[in-house]
């Protein structure tokens, strides 16, 4: 089972919270109602996405709203995850998979697994750049030396970038290091 998403929201350069999604909506509703000044930013630590939420209502009204309903228990057959979607290829790549014994799907779907075996630790320390780049430019891109800290990221050159970040808000850099030091940390089986 692949580790619960983490989350951050953050109140300027302050940090309000961050963990599970319902810790982070109790906290973000409790700085809201309270704020004289409710501006919030609330981020998926391992995307960098930033999120929307509406907040009006009790907590429990946001935490309905926000939260994913229970997942169904008991007898039946469980929900496979088996999305359709479109692909384009050229011609000589569907002659190739019409050729497959196991048929289309089935030799996709293993093509890409045999892909995302390739390189874990390389494509898990992509994804975290990314991820804190798009952090970094919605909190820190009018910081001084955000470009060099961005290219430093992507060189990649940690000590540098901790260098160049060293003067910016704590909080900020704080959540950039814990951010860019689980992107690093060795793979398991359960990740992605």
């Amino acid at each position: 089972m692949p580790a619960p998403l983490s989350y951050s929201a953050f109140a300027g350069n302050r940090l309000i919270a961050f963990g599970r999604l319902a810790d982070v909506l109790t906290a973000s509703k409790a700085y809201l109602d309270t704020s004289d000044d409710p501006q919030l930013l609330i981020f998926e630590d391992s995307s960098g996405q930033q999120l929307d939420f509406d907040f009006s209502g009790s907590l429990e009204e946001v935490l309905r709203r926000a939260l994913p309903p229970p997942e169904r228990t008991g007898p039946g057959r469980p929900k496979l995850g088996v999305v359709s979607r479109e692909i384009s290829l050229l011609p000589r790549h569907w002659e190739w998979l019409e050729a497959e014994p196991l048929g289309l799907s089935a030799s996709l779907r293993r093509l890409v697994d045999e892909a995302r075996k390739k390189n874990p630790g390389e494509r898990r320390a992509r994804k975290g750049r990314e991820a804190l780049n798009r952090f970094m430019t919605a909190m820190a891109g009018n910081f001084p030396n955000y470009e060099e800290a961005t290219r430093a990221l992507f060189a990649p050159d940690p000590a540098r970038f901790e260098e160049l970040i060293a003067e910016w808000p704590e909080d900020i850099r704080a959540h950039l290091l814990r951010v860019q030091e689980e992107s690093l940390a060795p793979a398991t089986d359960d990740d992605d």
